[in-house]
């Protein structure tokens, strides 16, 4: 089937795209082990050039897409990421910036915020420096996360923390939740690891328990009810790790539905992870993004429910969870159109139940786990 058959089949329901991810770099000072970039990342050798993404900015918005995020990688590491927020607001997007907040300081967050950015989010690893260095490969972050914090707020935004929770660092959640309450925090993304990329690779070390869970799910309720009686308005969203529900998400609103990804190298995908799939993504530097995004063949296979095989097929809540994540079901099946394990109709969930049966069999250590660096990212090129 050529790319204008199998559009002419899916496209009259296909809208626009609204949500843009620029993943600018690869290139990142921290290490850590649940980073969803693909192993193999250390093959990508030719970033966009500034010029190049700014053409990828206004195709994106002449296209409809209204907000967009700056990530990486660190994409602080890019010294025109000015240039490019600047842009982005002249075009009329609203523009988040996801970092961990290395290469940040007083007088970068000035100039963001004079080049028009609308939003920064940091992350944090844990409320125990020590945790926090084992985890990110870096003695000194920890510190300068927190300063970082504090001097975006200063600067008048909204002080937004993202913790990514795992077996690690999900027990001290009752002091994670203090340590964002002691530095102001607007809003806290408590955001239970979802095994992709190096998570996928160290999943045994990072999957919590379902007691953990169970645990930290009251420990927010907790500081909900706590927060609420002082008048205090700093929202908590607590996201539940996949391989814990019994129905899938519908993963990035559906293939190819709202968003759009485009990595330092220019290849377009609909989702952040979808560069673990065995196919070929269109580019940037050979085809306009209004081509991809309608007419490849990449974006137009998993939209719809024509590629849909039972149980999903005749399932009611299949457009609901549009077959859950393509990602997830490559990773855990080898299968990129297999029923999501996740759900407990798949002829597949005892793979999930599997996981959730290791999770609860003793003890990790976090020096187990294998860290997301250049290095070990060379050994997976190679293979």
């Amino acid at each position: 089937m050529t790319d204008r058959t199998h559009t002419a089949a899916v496209n009259g329901a296909t809208g626009a795209p609204l949500w843009l991810l620029a993943e600018l770099t690869y290139r990142c000072p921290l290490q850590c082990a649940y980073c969803s970039n693909p192993l193999d990342f250390a093959a990508v050798k030719e970033e966009l050039a500034t010029e190049e993404w700014l053409d990828v900015l206004a195709q994106a918005r002449a296209m409809g897409a209204v907000q967009m995020g700056f990530s990486g990688g660190e994409p602080l590491v890019r010294q025109d990421l000015e240039t490019l927020v600047a842009e982005a607001r002249r075009l009329g997007f609203y523009t988040n910036l996801i970092t961990s907040g290395l290469g940040l300081d007083e007088a970068r967050i000035a100039a963001l915020h004079a080049a028009g950015l609308d939003h920064i989010q940091i992350s944090l690893q844990a409320s125990d420096p020590d945790v926090a260095a084992a985890v990110a490969g870096s003695p000194k972050a920890h510190a300068r996360k927190l300063a970082m914090a504090r001097a975006v707020k200063a600067a008048g935004y909204p002080m937004v923390l993202n913790v990514v929770l795992h077996r690690h660092n999900i027990d001290e959640l009752d002091a994670i939740i203090a340590l964002c309450d002691e530095l102001g925090a607007d809003a806290v993304e408590l955001a239970n690891c979802q095994m992709y990329g190096w998570a996928q690779l160290n999943r045994e070390g990072l999957l919590p328990s379902r007691e953990q869970l169970e645990t930290a799910e009251a420990t927010t309720a907790r500081w909900r009810e706590r927060l609420a009686a002082q008048g205090r308005d700093m929202r908590l969203l607590f996201v539940v790790p996949d391989y814990y529900n019994d129905r899938p998400k519908a993963c990035m609103g559906g293939w190819g539905a709202i968003f759009m990804t485009v990595v330092p190298d220019g290849a377009v995908l609909p989702c952040h992870s979808a560069r673990i799939l065995p196919m070929t993504f269109p580019n940037v530097r050979e085809r306009p993004l209004r081509e991809i995004w309608y007419d490849s063949e990449a974006f137009n296979r998993y939209r719809g429910d024509g590629w849909m095989r039972e149980p999903c097929r005749r399932c009611d809540e299949r457009h609901r969870d549009v077959g859950g994540c393509r990602c997830q079901a490559y990773l855990l099946t080898g299968d990129a159109a297999a029923t999501d394990p996740v759900c407990s109709l798949s002829p597949e969930h005892h793979l999930i139940e599997a996981a959730r049966h290791q999770a609860e069999a003793g003890e990790r250590s976090v020096t187990g786990l294998t860290p997301r660096n250049v290095h070990e990212s060379r050994v997976f090129c190679r293979r």
